[in-house]
């Protein structure tokens, strides 16, 4: 069951500027201009194994194509909330999250964005009470496929769609499987981790080939990196052989590739989370600044390849959501929470 005796959360984010925001925070208006892109690019972060740089590497790809201008949205589907508290919002006071997205089949996913918590940057919040949804879905009908419909609606405001993955695979990694196109795996370069990837492999396969078949991987984020470390190189090494013999394989990882730059160990990292800031604010001369822009940028480059740029652009500020589908219109007299 949900908890709805929510209390706030102190520590050093709360007097962060991009802190966490406070309960009750005025709703913006949403509008209903077109974002001219053609298609949306929707990603799930996925890893297993927690603490390999996931959720840093989520928040930081999203801020580093929104600093670019792009619409992005992140989706946090982490009961961990971690995404949701890196982009200073606190889990605890927030109205409505993912949880009633996933929960409710009638519920518009528009009424659970904070938008936008960074310009052209908006947010489906987590909360505590989503690790709950696991046992309340078991018997639903179409229970994997809940955020898949949900989002559609918002494709039209987003260009790119980031959702973050718990480190287990139950339901609510399903439903975000459901609703990608593309995994794309945040590892260290480590041994066990490269095990780990093999059994991810096997994950996103038996998914293609039942909930999701246009699922692929897009390849590994290399993060917490040292490249001077023999062990790291040969860890690589090995990635690159194996995704190049991948090319005629016909599975979903045929494409697949190691993403550069890989992320360099950084304490600037580390510590921004804590105070509800993305790299780019918290420390913008720093490597992890370098590195995520550097691959938030391939992410764009990668992506205009393929369907083009966007014809127009029309930035969200913060606080703004633009939204443009029929089913998102019939409910902009509601608005949406602001983040900090």
């Amino acid at each position: 069951m949900r908890d709805g005796s929510k209390t706030s959360q102190e520590g050093s984010r709360a007097g962060a500027s991009g802190g966490p925001k406070a309960a009750g925070a005025a709703k913006p208006a949403r509008t209903h201009a077109p974002r001219g892109h053609t298609a949306s690019r929707v990603i799930a972060f996925m890893n297993q194994k927690g603490g390999v740089g996931k959720t840093t590497t989520v928040v930081n790809i999203a801020a580093g194509i929104a600093r670019r201008g792009r619409s992005v949205l992140v989706i946090d589907l982490d009961p961990q909330a971690h995404t949701t508290i890196h982009l200073g919002t606190d889990p605890t006071t927030t109205e409505r999250s993912v949880y009633d997205v996933l929960l409710d089949p009638a519920f518009d996913a528009v009424d659970a964005l904070v938008g936008a918590v960074r310009e052209n940057l908006s947010l489906i919040p987590a909360e505590t009470g989503l690790a709950a949804a696991e046992t309340e879905l078991a018997g639903e009908e179409s229970r994997n496929q809940r955020l898949a419909r949900a989002l559609e609606p918002l494709k039209a405001a987003y260009e790119f769609v980031l959702i973050d993955c718990p480190p287990s695979l139950g339901v609510l990694t399903l439903n975000a499987l459901a609703a990608a196109r593309e995994v794309v795996m945040p590892m260290q370069a480590h041994f066990f981790a490269l095990q780990g990837v093999s059994k991810l492999l096997e994950t996103v396969s038996l998914v293609a080939q039942g909930v999701n078949p246009k699922l692929k991987v897009s390849g590994v984020v290399l993060c917490m990196h040292d490249e001077n470390t023999r062990h790291a190189r040969e860890v690589v090494a090995d990635l690159e052989k194996f995704f190049a013999e991948s090319r005629e394989s016909g599975t979903p990882w045929w494409a697949a590739r190691v993403y550069r730059p890989a992320v360099r160990r950084s304490i600037k990292l580390a510590e921004s989370p804590s105070f509800g800031q993305s790299v780019f604010e918290y420390a913008p001369d720093s490597t992890g600044a370098a590195d995520y822009q550097a691959l938030a940028d391939e992410f764009i480059k990668e992506w205009d390849q393929l369907v083009g740029p966007p014809t127009t652009a029309v930035p969200a500020k913060r606080g703004e959501i633009v939204v443009k589908s029929e089913a998102a219109k019939s409910t902009a007299k509601g608005g949406a929470r602001v983040g900090a």
